[in-house]
Parts: C-alpha cells; sequence; structure tokens
C-alpha cells in the first residue's frame, strides 16, 4: 500500500496516497471507527 505524509499541529501522519484527504480526516478515522459504509449514489 502507497502511503504519503501529512503534517499538521498535531505531528504527521499516515495516509494512503489514493486517498484526497488530509491528517485530521485519517486521525479521525483511526480513532472513531465506525464502519466503511458509503453514501448511496441515489440520495446524493
Amino acid at each position: 500500500m502507497n502511503i504519503r505524509i501529512e503534517k499538521d499541529t498535531m505531528g504527521q501522519v499516515e495516509v494512503p496516497a489514493d486517498k484526497y484527504w488530509g491528517a485530521q480526516t485519517q486521525r479521525s478515522k483511526e480513532n472513531f471507527k465506525i464502519g466503511d459504509g458509503t453514501m448511496p449514489v441515489e440520495i446524493i
């Protein structure tokens, strides 16, 4: 898996290279495991 290093005020975090989010979102995903569900296209 390819990763990139994102930095913010809390330090560095590894983010998958193919994702568009940054350090804060990655930390949220790691700290609050709420599932991998996505919004159905019909609702969007």
